[in-house]
């Protein structure tokens, strides 16, 4: 049977039904809680619930180190009960803005020896709006689905650029290099809720690891468009200096801006510019005290755990520390 959904001191309201998350429940009602990967893993969905009763979706564990004492993660949870939901935030939007195209494949390069930049246009008239930092999903001829950020801006919007890491026995990106000019590529777009807050102008360290650099770059490129001026950090974090497979944009960027600063920490192979060391240690030693700060980190999941608490013992409050998790093999069906 379906439940009845409320956010607390509001006059929200919606179905659950049964074998859906809380998070996709909501996001079908048009109503937007914070998110990103949709797995139990980036905590960006934590929430409380001021009453009622959840379990985990098909067992699922409902919380992570990334929970208060209070707190489940929203993606993971379905109701038992009526619920009465308190998230960090939440906004109403447009359940239609979300489209389903068959894209094509409008150029394939390799920037790095294990990294693709994909290149795809959507059907002639179509736009795609979405925020900077935000991602889509490749949907694959057995039904399943995999994530990738768009690393273009959102006035880019007749098409989508991926940054895409060749991983060994991965289902779609062993087969992004045989893709040409031309091939045709379903999507859903948009997905994710780590966007900036417009009016937010305290100092912020972006913090990325590999290919965790598309979101990055979406995000800086807008900002760029948009004029904003800001005290920016980047820290860039790659094994070796090719991981670092597209310095241009990061010319561009302290050409706009001066006082742009840019820290490359590689862990493997050291360089003359380069901080030696994994990027959750140049944030530890390179950056000042973080308190009034904002910090938003894309990588895979343990690298985004080390900076969280890196930035945490230099004194980043826990809600303006805003997690983009790059969680490898199938996504959690599309809401």
């Amino acid at each position: 049977m379906n439940h009845s959904i409320a956010i607390e001191a509001t006059e929200v309201t919606f179905d659950n039904p049964p074998g859906q998350s809380l998070l996709d429940a909501a996001l079908r009602a048009g109503i937007e809680l914070p998110y990103s990967c949709r797995k139990g893993v980036c905590g960006s969905c934590v929430g409380s619930i001021a009453s009622g009763e959840v379990r985990g979706l098909n067992g699922a564990a409902i919380r992570n180190d990334t929970c208060g004492p209070d707190q489940v993660l929203y993606c993971l949870c379905e109701p038992t009960t009526d619920v009465v939901l308190q998230p960090a935030s939440w906004k109403r939007v447009d359940p239609s803005a979300r489209k389903t195209l068959t894209a094509k494949v409008y150029s394939n390069q390799l920037a790095a020896p294990d990294v693709s930049v994909l290149r795809l246009r959507l059907p002639a008239g179509q736009r795609a709006k979405f925020q900077a930092g935000q991602y889509l999903q490749i949907l694959l001829e057995d039904g399943s689905a995999r994530c990738y950020s768009m690393a273009n801006p959102p006035h880019e919007s007749d098409g989508a650029t991926l940054h895409i890491r060749h991983v060994a026995g991965g289902q779609f990106s062993q087969r992004v290099a045989q893709l040409a000019p031309g091939d045709p590529l379903r999507i859903e777009l948009p997905f994710g809720n780590v966007a900036l807050a417009s009016e937010d102008t305290r100092p912020i360290v972006f913090v990325a690891g590999g290919t965790g650099f598309a979101p990055v770059k979406s995000i800086l490129d807008d900002m760029l468009k948009k004029r904003v001026q800001r005290d920016i950090t980047l820290i860039w974090g790659a094994r070796e200096p090719a991981g670092l497979y597209l310095r241009s944009a990061v010319e561009r960027w302290q050409k706009q801006w001066p006082d742009f600063r840019f820290i490359a920490a590689l862990s493997d192979v050291p360089s003359d510019d380069a901080f030696a060391g994994r990027a959750d240690d140049a944030l530890r030693q390179c950056c000042a005290a973080l308190g009034g700060h904002v910090v938003y980190c894309c990588g895979s999941p343990p690298m985004v755990s080390a900076v969280r608490s890196a930035a945490a013992e230099k004194g980043l409050a826990p809600e303006d520390f805003h997690a983009d998790v790059f969680v490898p093999g199938p996504s959690a069906a599309p809401a």
